[in-house]
């Protein structure tokens, strides 16, 4: 994926349409294989970057190359259509806040994306099965609709559903903010191991020890400066603290 003079203001339509700037001339390019975490002060901009990613936010300026079944795709200039098909085969989003139909069951919540992308019905649900059952969400609580669980089982819920298929593009928003240790370690691994088969993965990790275990690079997102800093993965404690900070 390859962002390249991403800009994007809001304007007030109901306030004298006052313009606020939130960020200009954005340049970042992720791999294969690599996590890029956003990094910055409240308020710079981090969740509105990663929702104009994923297009939620429709940047005001600039280019979004991304890999789309095996050609090249600029996201921001292709149709509504066009953009639907990206998300559900090439870009998923794991955000902080499950949205989903009323009275579904969970597994089936889970399940969707898989089956979308043409995975048999059976397969895609014993796959959220093993995710649901890897994210501690006890197994009688499948059949039952997410929206009567707890914040925490949700979210669960919602990684389940973020990691089911094996995008070539995640963005996550916070993933591990309303989960315990455990949990944590958990998600840790699915990222580790998306890794691994070979996303380009783009988050925003407030938990340090998450954002340590899983990022390659930090994208720093200051109030008025962009700049890339790279994170080695070494063990020199210190220094990733001090880069951090």
């Amino acid at each position: 994926m390859h962002a390249k003079g991403l800009s994007k203001t809001f304007t007030l339509h109901t306030q004298a349409g006052i313009v606020l700037p939130v960020f200009e001339d954005v340049e970042l390019t992720v791999r294969a294989g690599e996590c890029v975490r956003l990094h910055g002060p409240s308020g710079a901009g981090k969740s509105t970057l990663l929702r104009s990613l994923y297009v939620n936010y429709k940047p005001t300026a600039g280019h979004l190359f991304v890999e789309h079944l095996g050609e090249i795709v600029d996201v921001l200039a292709a149709e509504p259509w066009q953009v639907v098909e990206i998300r559900r085969r090439t870009i998923g989003y794991v955000s902080q806040f499950l949205r989903v139909i009323p009275r579904v069951a969970a597994v089936d919540v889970v399940a969707e994306p898989a089956i979308a992308n043409g995975m048999p019905p059976e397969d895609a649900k014993a796959l959220a099965k093993t995710l649901l059952a890897r994210l501690r969400i006890p197994e009688r609580l499948w059949l039952l609709a997410p929206a009567t669980f707890s914040g925490g089982e949700q979210q669960r819920v919602n990684i389940a559903r973020g990691f089911v298929v094996n995008y070539p593009i995640l963005l996550l928003d916070e993933p591990t903010a309303s989960l315990d240790a455990e949990n944590r370690q958990t998600v840790i691994d699915l990222i580790n191991e998306a890794k691994s088969r070979g996303s380009a993965i783009v988050g925003i990790f407030h938990d340090e020890e998450v954002g340590t275990a899983v990022a390659d690079r930090i994208f720093e997102i200051g109030q008025s400066t962009l700049a890339v800093s790279e994170m080695s993965k070494v063990d020199d404690e210190t220094e990733r603290s001090r880069m951090l900070a």
